[in-house]
């Protein structure tokens, strides 16, 4: 990976939500919902005040609103900060 974030972020690469078809309706991309959970794929070194609690390979949930959308190689990512990240999820 060619990105390092700096400071408090994090680069996320999120989980695609289940897609649920209904009676054969299509919905497009722009009204389905998005993902919620992604993969720590780089973390950044923390901040004097505050430590990095996440680190790469990290499952994690974040808000609805989180990050910034960011394209590298064709693939989506997200550039977020670890306070907009709600919590590890331990498999």
């Amino acid at each position: 990976m060619n990105i390092k974030p700096l400071a408090d972020r994090v680069l996320v690469n999120p989980i695609p939500a289940e897609e649920v078809t209904v009676a054969g309706i299509i919905i497009p991309d722009s009204a389905k919902e998005k993902p919620l959970k992604g993969t720590v794929l780089a973390a950044g070194c923390g901040t004097k005040d505050e430590e990095m609690v996440v680190k790469e390979g990290d499952k994690v949930l974040y808000g609805k609103y989180a990050g910034t959308e960011v394209e590298f190689d064709g693939q989506k990512y997200l550039i977020m900060r670890q306070s907009d990240i709600l919590a590890i999820i331990n498999d």
